[in-house]
């Protein structure tokens, strides 16, 4: 399995959810809904749920094996640090004009 596309919308409201991830896998299927959550340990990828009428959630769509895992955390990760540094970057640059 390769991560071929990772896209990312960053959230600007209150709570722990910095940003909304959509992935392509193998460049044949698309997973949307993928939150990216500051916790109390530091960020992490969630999986697209949904509410069940008992109140919990449950995944609508989650790998399988702890190596998907992984990679899928690592790639939505890896794309949120670079958004991150890119408008840190950008906001330097402005202040500095």
């Amino acid at each position: 399995m390769e991560i071929t596309d990772v896209r990312l919308r960053k959230v600007n409201r209150e709570g722990r959810m910095r940003a909304i991830a959509s992935i392509t896998i193998d460049s044949e299927f698309v997973v949307h809904d993928i939150r990216v959550i500051d916790g109390n340990n530091g960020m992490f990828v969630a999986m697209p749920s949904k509410r069940t009428p008992d109140g919990d959630f449950r995944d609508i769509a989650h790998p399988i094996s702890p190596g998907s895992r992984q990679k899928i955390e690592s790639a939505v990760l890896e794309e949120y640090r670079k958004t991150d540094e890119n408008e840190s970057s950008e906001r330097a640059i402005s202040m500095d004009a």
